[in-house]
Order: structure tokens, then C-alpha cells, then sequence
């Protein structure tokens, strides 16, 4: 074999299993969210899959003519990349039932396969031309090693880079599989191995493929970079934004003033109407949704300024097109991961800062941490204060981690949330947690909805009870949390 068509094929094998599994992880976000056990899942499976491919491959070298290995493989994967879409939407919905392994529950039946069928082409190469060049070995292997190392990394930055902006996940699978397939069936004809039956036989296994890929319904209303959007609309206007299955947020693109059902946006409301009252105000939000809060301080603080900070671009756009999102200089909003975009604000520039921002049901653990208490702090004017919004159960060991974290840049820290009737400690779900150098802005009891409870400075310290405080170095947020 021709040392550049040897090159090539590992090149594209290796290329298309990388493609499929960083599209995976948007693919199965729907489902199980993206979390670190998805990522984890799916690497691992992949990495099953080229173990495996790579084992079962090399035994099936030294005993199949090398030229027909090759191209079955390649339409194999083919088929497999095709079907990777209907295997996810049919096992999905069920992964949810299996909670954290849910992952696993998902991913190892669709990229297992694919993946080893498609790692099984690189032994096969490699005894090709092993068997007319054993004298290079180390060069042969090395070679075809480096070539497809070189194929994965196309693939990688390709997808997060070119592939995931230009079109849907779902489109782009079949795209992945229909590509391999053709190289298959042009490898068959350079190698001479046509036959007008295995062609028919293809066609038609192609065919099916793609219409199950594309009659399956997508759970999405619209992909976005990061998220499976859906809204789902009720009677006078209101809207609830889904985000991978989850309800997201709401807004009211008739009142923004109504904060619907959610009572932890009431609960972060009720604080900043007591902050300063009847004067105008910069706030600074961190997670953009449906825009519930900067809409809500337009509405009942005119003159007001708010910045959104929001990772994901299209979902700024999106609320553009279907939200009813109308962007001024008094309502601004930035694209890209807050980390980033906060250092673009002005030291003592903020009045409130909101951190509404999720991964699924998890604060993306960027936001959680020492560094970025310690941001939010420099843009706070002295008297200002920051709120986040956060999920955790008990033993709610994330949650007493928050307040420990926080307390190293604040000195007051307070926390709103829902109590058990037994006890008065907090039961769990969501919690706004408050931070200021300041007395915080905080109405009085009965008039927080919900059920909620303030605990204040002395209740979280006792609440907190030897917490990890999390930094950049240590935030295993996920795994402290309880859902």
C-alpha cells in the first residue's frame, strides 16, 4: 500500500472518531445534561471502543486480506455513525431513570460500537504495509501513529470550532456517516473490489440509515452552541425556556414584572427592591435564559442599567427571535464564559450582581470559587451586594461549601431558601445565597414567598460545618452536590 493512502486512511479514521465523540456530548446533553459524568461517559466509551478495535482488529489482520477489511470497516462505521442519533433519542428518555449513571446507560451502546469498528482500520493498515516494509517497522508504525494523532486533532478543533456553529448535531452525524461510507465505497473501487450487489446492498443501508437518523424527532426546539432549547408558552403571555430538559426560566413577554412560579426569582427580586428604593441602579447578571431579571429591573426601575453576561451566543440570538429580546444600552448583553466577560466591567461599578448561570441543574464550578468571589467583589460598589442562585440536597455539602467560599471575600453572607418543618434547617432545591461588606437589603420575613426562610450571618456560619471551600485548584461541584 501506497504510504500516503496509508497515511490517509488512519487520517480519516482517526478524524471521524473524535468527531463523533465531542458531538456526542451536545447529542446526549438533552438527556443526562452536561455534566462531568457525561464527558466522562463518553470518553470512556470512546476509549472502550478504540481499546477494543484496536485488539480485535489486529487479530482480524493477520487472518482477512487487508483490502476488503478496509473497506467493511469504513461502511460499517459508517452505518454505525448513522445510527449513533436514533440509539441516543430511543435510549434518552430512559437515561434519566438511572440518574448518574444514566451517562453510561446511553453512551456505551452508541459510540462502543462505532468506535471500535472505526479504531479497528489502523491495525489493519499498519499489517499492510508491515508485510512489504518489515523491514521499517518502527518508521511504518510510528508513521500511521503520528498520522493519526494529526486526524484527531483536525477532528477535535474542526467540530468545536467549524462543525457545532455551521449546523445541527443531528445533521452533522448523518454528514460523519455518509462521508465514511463514500470513502469506503471509493476505497473498494481503487482496490478493485466492486460488485454491483455489495453496492445495491449499500445504498440501501445507507438509506435506511439516514431516514431513521432524520424521522426520529429531535427533542429540541432549536441547538444552540451549549443547549437543546424548547419554550413552552401559557395564557397571557408567558413563556418557560427549557434548556436540555430543564425548566430554565420564565418570562412574560406581555408583564415583565410577573416572575411566574419560579420562587427563588421572587426571592432575589424581593432583595433588590429593598435595596436603595426609587433610585436607578446597575445590575450585572450572570446567565442569560430568558432574561427574566433584567427585563423585571427595566420594568420596575426605569432608567436602571443592566449587563448580561451569557456563554451562549445563540441563545442571546435565539431570545431575539422567540423571546421577544429587545437589547439597549440600557439592557446590554455580552456573549462569552463570565470568567472572562467580568473583567471587562469596571472595579466598583456594580450595584447587584445576580449569578443565575447553569449546566443542567449544577453552577458551572467556574463560578463557584474562591477567584471568582473575589471578581465579583471588585466590581461591587461598597454598598452593593451579590446574589446567586444555586440547587443542592442534603446533606447539602455544595451548599455549605458556597458559603464558606463566599465568606472569604465577604463578610456578611446570608442565605434565603426553604426549611424542614422538623428541624428549621434548610430542606434543599434552590437557595440564594446573599454576600455584601454591607447590611444586606433583606425584607422581612412574612413577606418572602414560598415557604422560604432567611438565615442570617450567625445561622449559615452554624450551617456551614467544616465545608470545603472550593478554588480554580478544587471544585468538585458535581460530586458534592446532591440532586
Amino acid at each position: 500500500m501506497n504510504r500516503w493512502l496509508a497515511a490517509s486512511i488512519v487520517f480519516i479514521e482517526a478524524m471521524a472518531v473524535l468527531v463523533l465523540e465531542i458531538l456526542s456530548v451536545r447529542l446526549l446533553a438533552p438527556y443526562v445534561g452536561l455534566t462531568l459524568e457525561t464527558t466522562t461517559s463518553i470518553i470512556g466509551a470512546v476509549l472502550l471502543g478504540i481499546a477494543v478495535g484496536a485488539g480485535v482488529g489486529g487479530w482480524l489482520a493477520d487472518r482477512v486480506p487487508s483490502p476488503q477489511m478496509i473497506v467493511v470497516l469504513f461502511e460499517s462505521g459508517g452505518i454505525l455513525a448513522l445510527l449513533t442519533v436514533p440509539i441516543v433519542r430511543v435510549l434518552g428518555p430512559t437515561a434519566i431513570e438511572h440518574g448518574t449513571t444514566g451517562a453510561l446507560w446511553v453512551t456505551f451502546p452508541a459510540l462502543v460500537p462505532v468506535a471500535a469498528v472505526l479504531s479497528a482500520i489502523s491495525p489493519t493498515v499498519a499489517k499492510w504495509r508491515l508485510t512489504y516494509r518489515h523491514n521499517n517497522s518502527g518508521t511504518i508504525v510510528g508513521g500511521l501513529s503520528g498520522w493519526a494523532t494529526a486526524g484527531a486533532l483536525i477532528g477535535t478543533f474542526g467540530t468545536g470550532f467549524v462543525i457545532v456553529p455551521l449546523m445541527s448535531v443531528s445533521m452533522a452525524m448523518i454528514y460523519v456517516g455518509v462521508a465514511l461510507i463514500l470513502t469506503g465505497s471509493l476505497l473498494a473501487v481503487y482496490f478493485e473490489l466492486t460488485d454491483k450487489f455489495v453496492v445495491a446492498g449499500l445504498v440501501v443501508a445507507v438509506g435506511l440509515a439516514c431516514g431513521v437518523s432524520i424521522v426520529t424527532p429531535s427533542p429540541c426546539q432549536a441547538e444552540t452552541t451549549y443547549h437543546c432549547v424548547n419554550v413552552t408558552a401559557i395564557s397571557g403571555g408567558g413563556r418557560y425556556l427549557f434548556l436540555d430538559r430543564e425548566a430554565n426560566s420564565y418570562v412574560n413577554l406581555n408583564n415583565p414584572t410577573d416572575l411566574g412560579t419560579f420562587h427563588y426569582s421572587r426571592w432575589i427580586a424581593g432583595v433588590i427592591e429593598n435595596y436603595d428604593p426609587g433610585r436607578p441602579i446597575d445590575m450585572l447578571v450572570v446567565g442569560g435564559g430568558a432574561f427574566t431579571f433584567p427585563r423585571w429591573l427595566q420594568a420596575t426601575r426605569p432608567d436602571s442599567r443592566s449587563t448580561t453576561l451569557e456563554v451562549d451566543q445563540k441563545l442571546i440570538t435565539f431570545d431575539r427571535e422567540h423571546l421577544g429580546l429587545h437589547t439597549n444600552v440600557n439592557l446590554r448583553a455580552i456573549g462569552g464564559d463570565a470568567r472572562l466577560t467580568i473583567r471587562k466591567q469596571l472595579t466598583g461599578s456594580i450595584d447587584v450582581v445576580v449569578g443565575d448561570a447553569f449546566s443542567g441543574l449544577t453552577v458551572p464550578w467556574q463560578l463557584m470559587t474562591t477567584q471568582w468571589a473575589a471578581e465579583v467583589k471588585r466590581v461591587l460598589v461598597s454598598g452593593g451586594f451579590y446574589a446567586i442562585n444555586m440547587i443542592d440536597g442534603k446533606p447539602l455539602s455544595l451548599l455549605r461549601s458556597e458559603l464558606a467560599t463566599l465568606r472569604t471575600s465577604f463578610s456578611r453572607v446570608e442565605l434565603i431558601t426553604k426549611s424542614s418543618s422538623s428541624n428549621g434547617a434548610p430542606s434543599g432545591g434552590n437557595a440564594i445565597i446573599l454576600a455584601s461588606n454591607t447590611t444586606l437589603p433583606i425584607s422581612a420575613q412574612g413577606s418572602l414567598v414560598g415557604e422560604a426562610v432567611r438565615y442570617n450571618q450567625l445561622a449559615t456560619s452554624r450551617i456551614e460545618a467544616d465545608p470545603k471551600v472550593l478554588t480554580d485548584d478544587y471544585a468538585p461541584v458535581e460530586q458534592l452536590q446532591t440532586r
